[in-house]
């Protein structure tokens, strides 16, 4: 009789197992099911294959399909199984990396002859992908020493680079996937190692066990990507793909894609004339078009009107400042490469600015402060210039000159708690007024490299930020190390009508700034103290916010928003004086209203306005102008309403067309 040894399940209960017993008949002996469902184990807090072998007294949780970490192995085998068939059917291709990513995965590859890979090549990888998850070939792992596996991968230039980086310990986190440490270089091999033709890849694991464990998958897309993300290395095709544990989640998955292209912002600001692109400006610069900057302008304006009444005083910055500034900000130690390079004047170096904070400060210490004037909320609309990589620029969605609605308070440390509050119980009232009710927070800690301060003051703003939440109620995640350069920071995300995730408003803590600066307040016993600044951006930037909404609303923004809100249309050109009357008692009431004559038939000209996305479209015609009504289309409403008195009309709209209190 083979000996017992125990080991702890995720729910604190012991199983007794032989000795020798892998994850996978540890899996077994619980049932049939979870053994058929299982892909890895987390082994004492380490994902491990199945195939580990437990030792007494281990912590095992035996991971499925429906985990996050299931999905992300799935993801990452699927990946690997993209890049055999790339090799399969294109030899001499050269691997990079294949990381999972959320909703799927990459792989970034460098063809024979840098050859262009098509739509139609997309679906040949696919089929072969197809045949490869058929033939349920084991992934099976190896271990190598570091000359060994110089020697193994010693024509496989990218893999060849990232074993030197990790060795000389200049590894980034983008290696992380591929090799571990230096110690030892692990591959998998999808079948016996020494078959011929048998696809092998550097990589740490885990993997499912077998290619027929992969769920659903599909390609979508081919772009450019720079080795490493720098524009002085080789360009690679990165292919994309999405992978779920069933057809049924993969359809799902491909509905909310579809869904997603149908609400593009950049598609619905060129539909609804409201911004556009140049190619002239540049990647990641827009111009805005009459009704986008009405949109804008209205969402500014609420904003201007919230921050009056909440306490803010407004202030103007430069787009520009001497290095000096940046210098002492630690900007140009910590973020000098999302700046823009220096324009070199009289002597000294100007940047344009990537963020309003350090301004801020300058109008802060431009005169001695008591502890009287905290909190001192100053709040700019300021235009910031970052310099993204042109791969990255996605519309209004990264950008790299956009306006950030940003404000800064400087005050007490005793005011921390009740002032945090209050800013995260702001921001909410401000996302509610534009239809978002379904939010998470994220409280993201120190960064472990790029950082300045005291640990000290980190773990006290940390603590100020935690509490706060606590405090709200509002449900959050904790973010290890994705805390700003200065300080940590709550990112609030906010869902979409079609379950997406926006981060958008953000709230940071910041001991660091003032002790750079030196700022003090006169406290009330005459001695000086440092403040506390907390950096708070609402829409996060403005651009952001507006393509964030136009998505949203699918361009049909809520009346207040929308940029036409009443469209008249004469029935025929006789209709034109009365429909003109109609528009001027709309206009009257504050109502944004347009007249279209009946230069072409009725029926086009309401199908123009619901394409515009019109919230009313009201047509008027003989008995109109005889009784004082109109014919009503309410957006989204099938059957027009007929007869409606004017007046009823005007005063509802009006009510309907007012900006939320």
């Amino acid at each position: 009789m083979s000996e017992l040894i125990g080991v702890e399940l995720l729910d604190g209960s012991e199983r007794q197992i032989s000795a020798g017993s892998t994850a996978a008949d540890l899996a077994a002996s619980i049932s049939p099911r979870l053994a058929s469902e299982a892909l890895i184990a987390v082994v004492d807090g380490v994902e491990q294959d199945l195939n580990v072998v437990l030792s007494p007294g281990s912590t095992v949780e035996i991971v499925t399909p429906e985990s996050e970490a299931g999905l992300r192995t799935i993801r990452h085998s699927t990946a690997h199984v993209l890049a055999q068939a790339i090799l399969d059917l294109y030899p001499g291709t050269q691997l990079a990396i294949g990381p999972p990513i959320e909703n799927g995965f990459y792989y970034d590859v460098e063809l024979p002859d840098s050859r262009p890979l098509s739509e139609g090549d997309l679906e040949k990888i696919e089929a072969r992908m197809a045949e490869i998850v058929a033939a349920d070939q084991p992934f099976v792992r190896h271990e190598l020493s570091v000359s060994q596996a110089r020697e193994f991968f010693a024509d496989d230039r990218y893999k060849a680079e990232i074993i030197d980086r990790v060795v000389s310990g200049s590894a980034t986190g983008e290696d992380a996937g591929e090799v571990a440490d230096a110690s030892s270089i692990s591959y998998y091999a999808n079948g016996d190692v020494d078959a011929a033709g048998t696809f092998r890849d550097m990589c740490t694991g885990p993997h499912v066990p077998s290619t027929g464990r992969l769920g659903a998958f599909k390609l979508q897309s081919v772009a450019g990507a720079y080795w490493r993300g720098d524009v002085t290395r080789p360009m690679l095709q990165r292919v994309y793909g999405t992978a779920w544990p069933s057809r049924k989640e993969l359809k799902r998955h491909l509905q909310l894609l579809a869904e997603a292209a149908k609400r593009d912002h950049r598609r619905l600001a060129t539909e609804l004339d409201l911004l556009s692109w140049p190619e002239e400006l540049g990647p990641g610069l827009a111009v805005w078009h009459p009704k986008g900057a009405l949109v804008r302008k209205l969402m500014e304006d609420y904003s201007r009107l919230r921050h009056e009444h909440g306490g803010y005083d407004f202030v103007f910055t430069p787009h520009l400042a001497k290095s000096v500034l940046w210098e002492t900000s630690g900007h140009l130690d910590f973020y000098a490469d999302s700046m823009y390079p220096p324009m070199d004047l009289d002597g000294t170096s100007y940047y344009p600015k990537p963020m309003n904070c350090p301004f801020h400060v300058m109008i802060y210490r431009s005169s001695q402060r008591s502890y009287r004037e905290l909190p001192l909320r100053l709040f700019e609309l300021g235009a910031v210039y970052r310099y993204e990589l042109s791969g990255a620029v996605h519309g209004l969605m990264r950008s790299r000159g956009f306006t950030v609605d940003d404000s800064h308070i400087f005050c007490t440390r005793e005011a921390i708690a009740a002032e945090l509050v209050s800013l995260i119980d702001f921001v909410l009232s401000v996302l509610r007024a534009f239809g978002f009710d379904d939010f998470v927070a994220k409280l993201s800690t120190r960064p472990p490299d790029k950082s300045v301060g005291d640990d000290e003051l980190w773990d006290e703003a940390t603590e100020g930020l935690r509490q706060a939440l606590d405090a709200s109620g509002l449900e959050y995640v904790i973010d290890e190390g994705g805390g700003a350069f200065y300080g940590p920071k709550i990112d609030i995300d906010v869902g979409d009508a079609i379950g997406r995730s926006w981060q958008l408003s953000t709230v940071q803590l910041d001991f660091n700034l003032p002790e750079r600066f030196d700022l003090e307040y006169v406290s009330p016993d005459g001695s000086r103290k440092r403040p506390v600044m907390i950096h708070r951006a609402l829409f996060g930037s403005v651009e952001r916010f507006f393509g964030v909404l136009l998505e949203h609303y699918a361009g049909a923004f809520p009346t207040w928003l929308a940029p036409v809100q009443a469209l008249v249309l004469p029935v025929a050109a006789v209709h034109s004086d009365y429909a003109d009357a109609v528009a001027a008692r709309l206009a009257d009431a504050g109502v944004r209203v347009e007249v279209t004559g009946a230069v072409e038939p009725l029926g086009k000209r309401v199908r123009n306005g619901k394409v515009q996305k019109v919230p009313y479209i009201l047509v008027v015609g003989d008995d109109d102008a005889l009784n004082g009504t109109v014919g009503v289309n309410r957006r989204g409403h099938n059957a027009p309403e007929r007869g409606v008195p004017v007046a009823d009309f005007v005063g509802m709209l009006a009510a309907e067309a007012a900006a939320p209190v």
